[in-house]
């Protein structure tokens, strides 16, 4: 997985859907010229910082090191499923200079078995070198647990090597086998940063406390890219920013009204954006505090993910005069450029084609047939679980490949013929580019729904960053429908839950055409699962981040939305009762419940034949 130098003919070969290069690749056929390491801070654009500007915050690691001054130590800790066992993907600033290990077994006291797995790593910027040791992650290792059995509690403990302190005597939980009707919940989030979502992560904390199986979390899972927040000068239109050229620092003169604006209940101002909260200003030091955050959560349960926006690239965009442009191609602070500047090339090398993403975790794509973190499937009780990636990979998704850039004649797209967020495809596409049933993510999609077994997994749920519906309206989302809504229905997928937009809110049942299913809807809070005519669709993009919500007018709402909440920050708690009912729960951050929608397969429903009413259309919750 470490990024690779290709020629442009082989990368062209790749990126046109040649069988045997469905492996991600970096492209390098163009140098990166900007600064060596891009701080998001005029003020002190050191990597440590010391004291002015914006302070490099930190979150205690995974492991305490049994020294005052580790020369290596474990940092992350994350688990996830696999077929039949977990996968414990641990993090540290160097290499182990061995096979990483772990010792599990059934009994705290007793871990009789060792289990070994491989290691990977990518050229960083900055590399942890540069950086404090607890607070940097270049290593990524991952031990692999098979054959264990369903529904059983494990303890584990990561071995020392190479100036790392062993972990304390940890545990996990299996999954409940394909069919086991004991009732669960678990956790769905998307779009967590570290700032704002202080409540969030409070109330995931205490759902984990409270038996919480796991968390699947939908993308946009750190905001390490909006470093260039501390660039972009404070606009109108795009008021998250720290210390650019049109403001001044908090406590360091003027204070802008930005900053004074109050913040949402629960959370803590502070000094790093102007609703408050805080984040670092480089883009691999973002990953870092927010994984070492994220760890009271991810050592203890498995933490499932899949890929958003966020995580493609160094940026997604530019403000105003294209400061951030100017910086990461020619290491000018505070001059301008070219809007077109800003192309793949314009991000350093280690900050492309969601490398981190793919680095970072380890999710059972290989394992189900699917790709990587991108895509893939598990099966928990009652429920078969779909991953699937939104961002790239079908038919005019938005982020595109190199090919798509290609004009006649050409076998490699200029820089200013590329995009800043280009990636993929990372599977092979077996034909056109326009036709989605040459994409290999839509033929696993096929044979994975083809594959199930609903006398074991009545429900099905499927997950994607984007939405396929929302009134916030937006151009990707009837391509996202086009690829892959026919085949949900085709085969009996009963919700899609996705975020991206920065509120939460619940659709009514939704038919292919885009019409709401007026016989699915029992009540304001009951939908039929109505297999194979609509399917229940879920927006909760605000978990927390330092973008904040989305906003729209009341009146602006479409007939699609049943509710919706522009205010609030939190989580979906997905209750599985049995084969015929489960409930969805808004768990806000100040964990009062936003919302509840109860799902129950149709058989069922029409025993009692309930009278069907509902509030109307674009009822607005707040």
């Amino acid at each position: 997985m470490k990024s690779t130098v290709v020629s442009a003919t082989a990368l062209f070969l790749a990126l046109t859907g040649h069988p045997a290069a469905a492996k991600p690749i970096v492209d390098t056929a163009y140098p990166y010229t900007g600064p060596d390491v891009p701080v998001g801070d005029w003020v002190n654009p050191t990597v440590k910082g010391n004291g002015k500007g914006f302070p490099r915050l930190v979150e205690p690691p995974a492991v305490k090191p049994a020294t005052a001054n580790p020369t290596n130590n474990i940092n992350v800790i994350s688990l996830a499923y696999l077929p039949g066992g977990i996968n414990i993907h641990f993090q540290t600033p160097f290499g182990l200079g061995e096979v990483p290990s772990v010792l599990w077994g059934t009994k705290p006291d007793r871990l009789h078995r060792k289990a070994t797995g491989t290691s990977h790593t990518y050229n960083r910027t900055p590399p942890c070198s540069a950086v404090a040791v607890t607070q940097c992650s270049q290593f990524f290792h991952e031990v692999q647990l098979h054959h264990l059995k369903p529904g059983s509690k494990y303890y584990y403990q990561i071995q020392a090597a190479n100036g790392t302190t062993a972990s304390d005597v940890l545990s996990f939980t299996t999954a409940q086998d394909a069919g086991d009707p004991t009732p669960y919940s678990m956790a769905v989030l998307v779009d967590m940063g570290y700032t704002n979502a202080g409540g969030t992560y409070k109330q995931l904390v205490q759902a984990i406390d409270d038996d919480a199986a796991f968390v699947w979390h939908g993308g946009d899972l750190s905001y390490a890219d909006d470093w260039f927040s501390g660039i972009l000068p404070c606009t109108d239109d795009w008021p998250v920013c720290y210390n650019g050229t049109s403001t001044h620092l908090p406590g360091g003169g003027p204070v802008p009204d930005e900053y004074k604006t109050p913040l949402p209940v629960g959370e803590i101002p502070n000094q790093g954006g102007p609703l408050g909260g805080d984040m670092s200003v480089l883009y691999e030091s973002n990953w870092d505090l927010w994984q070492q955050w994220m760890n009271k959560i991810t050592k203890q349960v498995p933490y499932m993910v899949m890929p958003g926006n966020h995580e493609a690239t160094c940026a997604e965009f530019d403000g105003p005069g294209n400061v951030l442009t100017a910086y990461l191609n020619n290491n000018k602070m505070n001059a301008t450029a070219p809007q077109k500047n800003l192309t793949y090339y314009s991000c350093p090398e280690s900050q492309r084609n969601f490398t981190a993403f793919q680095h970072r975790f380890h999710m059972p794509g290989a394992e189900t047939g699917g790709v990587g973190n991108f895509w893939y499937s598990f099966d928990y009780g009652l429920v078969h679980f779909i991953a699937l990636d939104s961002e790239t990979d079908y038919a005019n998704s938005p982020m595109k490949p190199f090919a798509r850039d290609l004009k006649p004649g050409e076998t490699h797209p200029t820089p200013g013929e590329t995009s800043v967020t280009d990636s993929g495809p990372f599977g092979a596409v077996d034909g056109s580019y326009d036709d989605n049933k040459a994409y290999q993510q839509y033929q696993w999609l096929a044979a994975d729904l083809a594959k199930v077994d609903r006398r074991k997994t009545p429900w099905v749920i499927a997950m994607g960053h984007r939405p396929m519906y929302s009134s916030e309206v937006s151009s990707y989302q009837p391509k996202l429908r086009v690829a892959f809504e026919g085949l949900m229905l085709q085969h009996g997928v009963d919700a899609y839950l996705a975020g991206h937009v920065h509120w939460y809110e619940r659709m009514w049942p939704m038919r292919a055409n885009g019409t709401i299913d007026h016989e699915a809807i029992v009540d304001d809070h009951t939908y039929i699962a109505n297999t194979g005519r609509s399917l229940t669709h879920l927006v909760n993009g605000m978990a927390g981040n330092i973008e904040s919500h989305s906003t729209l007018e009341e009146d602006k709402l479409l007939d699609i939305t049943a509710v919706v909440d522009q205010e609030n920050y939190g989580f979906n708690k997905l209750t599985v009762h049995n084969a015929t009912a489960l409930t969805w729960t808004f768990v806000r951050g100040d964990g009062g419940v936003g919302d509840k929608l109860t799902l129950i397969k149709k058989e069922q429903s029409c025993k009692s034949s309930p009278r069907r009413r509902y509030g109307g259309p674009g009822v607005l919750f707040q």
